[in-house]
């Protein structure tokens, strides 16, 4: 249905006659009575019947005009709703409590005024696909895995480099360490039920392991967060890693122990990626901001696997 004629319409059935409509919409008179017999012919119905003083409604005008309000109102909602500036800046951070969304949480601080929608997408593919569809304009990723390189149309930028700390219980016998070296966790067992292979970060901890020969554990199921402490801390020969920057609260009682490894010093790479083609007026806010704050890109100590991208 031409949303013109629907607009045409409304506003002849407003004024009472096709002359003052013309001049409400700057267009001319015979455009008005060409929109609105094209709209009757789609409807097939007379919506008008013309009389000396004007135009009056018909029965069927009468009952079209507040169906059509309805449409030029659902018209000016879609057209708001990608507007530049009159969207919300929809952001994937892959879990609520890693550090993309302590990134997120300072963006936010920052700017209050820009309206935000997060969510938690799992893999990168579908994050890169809900980037080129415009379901969402940026995503925190881990890029680029080897042998998946991003299309030519996703653009990205390193954000931040995440050291890794060990968390253990205070049974485990490094519970007591002020920092452990790389070297000292050979041979110890590290869980991590969340990995999950052909993912970002399996793709980053299968390298860990090969360049340090570290064991690293992702056996039974993910039950969380949650679960994962109180495993570590009732059992003193687990231990596993988490990002410097992960906000977890625990029980008191759980006496658990995060410890600075060094020598060199895991670091988890962090990107932002989004469509080459999103001209949101916030989606460059955010970029700005993460680009002004420090990121510890490649500081001397650290690794990360050779297929991280560099800044």
């Amino acid at each position: 249905m031409d949303l013109d004629a629907v607009r045409t319409f409304v506003a002849a059935a407003d004024a009472g006659q096709f002359q003052e409509a013309a001049a409400e919409l700057a267009v001319t008179q015979q455009a008005v009575s060409k929109r609105v017999a094209g709209l009757e012919r789609d409807l097939g119905v007379r919506l008008f019947t013309r009389t000396a003083r004007g135009a009056r409604l018909s029965i069927d005008g009468q009952a079209f005009l507040p169906h059509a309000r309805e449409l030029l109102r659902v018209a000016e909602r879609a057209q708001a709703s990608v507007r530049a500036g009159r969207r919300p800046l929809r952001v994937d951070v892959i879990a609520s409590r890693g550090a993309a969304s302590g990134l997120m949480r300072a963006f936010h601080r920052a700017h209050p005024e820009i309206e935000l929608d997060v969510v938690w997408l799992f893999d990168i593919e579908t994050a890169v696909a809900a980037l080129r569809s415009g379901t969402i304009d940026a995503s925190f990723r881990a890029v680029a895995v080897p042998g998946r390189p991003l299309p030519e149309d996703i653009e990205s930028v390193r954000v931040l480099d995440e050291p890794l700390q060990l968390l253990t219980g205070p049974a485990h016998v490094l519970a007591g360490a002020r920092s452990v070296t790389v070297a000292q966790l050979a041979g110890h067992r590290i869980w991590m039920p969340g990995i999950v292979p052909g993912t970002e970060w399996a793709a980053y901890y299968d390298d860990l392991v090969a360049e340090f020969g570290l064991t690293i554990e992702a056996t039974g199921p993910n039950f969380g967060s949650d679960a994962l402490l109180d495993t570590v801390a009732d059992t003193p020969a687990l231990a596993t890693f988490m990002g410097e920057r992960t906000r977890l609260v625990w029980p008191a009682g759980h006496g658990l122990r995060r410890i600075p490894v060094t020598d060199p010093t895991p670091v988890y790479p962090h990107s932002l990626l989004w469509h080459r083609d999103n001209l949101h007026p916030a989606l460059a806010v955010l970029r700005a901001h993460l680009a002004a704050a420090p990121a510890g890109h490649d500081t001397a100590g650290t690794w990360t696997p050779g297929w991280v991208t560099p800044r």
